[in-house]
């Protein structure tokens, strides 16, 4: 009877603060609907709900507060309930149209859902320069493109469509990336002798495919989700995708996390039409694209700020020019706002050394 009594006892309290977390939460969305009153009535035009500063700004601060509390929930889980609640208190204010590389199911999808949280609206699309051209022309409020794999390298469709646009980044995603063998309710797993998937994907799973089905066709097709659907009516097919394929697509995982490497991730860049004020801190990157002058040392000359003032570079890429043969441009990255100080000195000297700078943007470095 001690035994219930106590159960019952902390079911009792858990009810009790269930009921407190429901007022809270229903506070703060009252908040935030006042927070799009506010902005109405200061009438300016095109007003910005979403603040990706903001939003860093206070997820960094409920990890920062769950540590100093000891909270048994991991920093990382309890940021991710906390994206939740702001993602459906947000969607008050006005619903966050992003667009996304489709097909539904795809990994992109669940970097958009990581970012914006469930109470976005996804809108899938069918190629990387159709997202730029979505959110160019305003048809959404936002886009997600995925821009680097861990193990496969850079997304050169990516870094091509930022040549001619005027779009900014807005932040980024980094997925770690969970690769599973799926099979339909038709499928005869003992007789599979095609596989689906992106290349991608094929390419991250190539030393597991190799040691369990050496002999079976592997099968490039535009998206991870295409393959889903695909073996829907193929008795000897199976393909590589992601738990939210499965899920949508109906299918079952006959082999999950199939991925050679471990720490397999894919960063993605969360694009838009504003411009991102810093978030503090120094937890800012700021992406850049450079044209070099022909020249002996013209690489180093735009380098060289970077390192004297003590900027680290966490990426260099390079990509030929459309504008002549054998000549590049350099997609940088680097930490810290173009808005410090000393970001703002050494964009300054950079841009005298090269042929052409681009500011891609400044954006909060991601939080989950």
């Amino acid at each position: 009877m001690t035994t219930t009594k106590s159960l019952d006892d902390l079911r009792e309290e858990i009810d009790d603060i269930d009921c407190k977390i429901v007022e809270l939460i229903s506070s703060r969305a009252r908040c935030a609907q006042t927070v799009a009153e506010v902005k109405k009535a200061a009438g300016e035009q095109d007003t910005v709900y979403y603040r990706p500063e903001r939003e860093a700004q206070v997820l960094r601060k409920v990890m920062e507060y769950n540590e100093e509390k000891n909270g048994p929930l991991t920093n990382e889980e309890m940021a991710r309930l906390f994206r939740e609640i702001m993602s459906a208190c947000l969607a008050l204010e006005q619903p966050i149209k992003v667009a996304f590389l489709g097909p539904e199911g795809t990994f992109t999808q669940q970097a958009v859902a990581k970012h914006f949280g469930h109470s976005a609206v996804p809108q899938p699309m069918g190629a990387i320069d159709e997202v730029f051209r979505e959110v160019e022309a305003g048809a959404v409020n936002y886009g997600v493109v995925p821009v680097e794999n861990s193990t496969e390298g850079v997304v050169t469709h990516t870094l091509d469509s930022f040549i001619d646009s005027n779009i900014h980044i807005c932040g980024e995603v980094v997925l770690r990336i969970h690769q599973n063998l799926l099979v339909s309710d038709v499928t005869n797993v003992e007789k599979i002798s095609r596989i689906y998937s992106h290349p991608q994907s094929l390419a991250q799973c190539r030393k597991w495919l190799d040691a369990n089905y050496p002999n079976a066709e592997r099968v490039p097709v535009s998206s991870n989700a295409e393959a889903a659907k695909r073996i829907k009516g193929e008795w000897n097919s199976a393909a590589i995708a992601g738990i939210t394929a499965s899920e949508l697509y109906g299918l079952s995982i006959l082999a999950e996390k199939i991925e050679d490497s471990p720490d397999n991730s894919t960063r993605f860049l969360v694009i838009g039409t504003q411009k991102v004020p810093s978030s503090g801190n120094g937890n800012d990157k700021t992406s850049l694209i450079i044209s070099v002058r022909d020249k002996p040392g013209a690489l180093h000359d735009i380098l060289e700020p970077f390192h004297r003032l003590g900027i680290d570079m966490t990426r260099l890429q390079s990509r030929p020019s459309r504008s002549s043969v054998w000549n590049y441009i350099f997609f940088i990255d680097i930490k810290g706002h173009k808005d410090e100080s000393i970001v703002k000195n050494a964009l300054k000297e950079v841009a005298s050394a090269s042929a052409e700078l681009k500011v891609l943007g400044s954006y909060p470095v991601g939080v989950l």
